[in-house]
């Protein structure tokens, strides 16, 4: 679904992209993992054509992002590192006007069906300012699936969220590829890596310098010596209990 070969990319002396290559199977999670200032973001953009390579070649969903930038914008769609939501509109009227502005039939329905599938019915009627920071993302998420793309560039999807906001977007992520879409998904969080991805990229210093599966990327390293010892709850399990999983408050 994404095929990504020999990009590179600099702002003037600064070498940000040299020669990133990888490919993305369709309906799985990519997860393109490196520190800040590693290049993911400038990946995601030439990607979704808001960026031109200096060189190299990328296609997605088939069609090559330099020669045929129309195409590829209507395969995709990309949610960037901040809510793009209305805080003064409903829930249900930022995913209404979205629908409208792609100019769909039934616009209601696709929101009200975009709220049940995220969660958010309950919470459909309400101004976005009272939402939580997950709900946010979530609402953020479903607006970006308006259309059904094919696509999904999820960059650095959970910053600034609370421990409970990022579960619940780990869930909804997991939802995307469960019903066929295809998610890049860049992350400078491991644990995220781990809990999403199909397959996980390291990019660092603007290369890939490893991509395998999560099992394929654990054998690179020795095995651990194997102790038993009482398992304890982890601090996800200690925070989960407390406030509870699925409180949307």
């Amino acid at each position: 679904m994404i095929e990504v070969k020999g990009l590179q990319k600099s702002y003037g002396e600064l070498r940000v992209l040299r020669g990133v290559e990888f490919d993305v199977a369709k309906g799985s999670i990519f997860a393109l993992l490196g520190s800040n200032g590693a290049g993911k973001t400038t990946v995601v953009k030439i990607l979704s054509t808001l960026l031109k390579a200096d060189a190299g070649t990328a296609r997605v969903h088939g069609f090559d992002v330099g020669t045929r930038p129309a195409d590829v914008r209507e395969s995709i769609s990309l949610t960037g590192q901040f809510a793009a939501v209305d805080e003064i509109l409903t829930g249900r009227e930022n995913l209404v006007l979205v629908a409208r502005l792609r100019h769909l039939k039934q616009a209601g329905k696709i929101a009200d069906d975009l709220l049940a599938r995220f969660s958010l019915t309950e919470a459909a009627a309400r101004k976005v300012s009272t939402y939580s920071g997950g709900m946010r993302r979530r609402l953020d998420i479903a607006m970006s699936l308006v259309g059904d793309p094919p696509v999904i560039f999820l960059d650095e999807p959970t910053t600034g969220l609370d421990p409970q906001g990022r579960i619940e977007v780990w869930q909804s992520v997991k939802e995307l590829a469960g019903r066929g879409t295809t998610v890049l998904l860049t992350t400078q969080y491991l644990d995220e890596a781990e809990q999403l991805a199909d397959r996980i990229a390291i990019l660092h210093e603007g290369r890939i310098i490893v991509n395998g599966t999560l099992s394929e990327l654990k054998q690179l390293l020795p095995p651990a010596k194997v102790e038993y010892v009482e398992k304890q709850p982890t601090l996800e399990d200690v925070f989960l209990a407390l406030v509870g999983a699925g409180s949307d408050k």
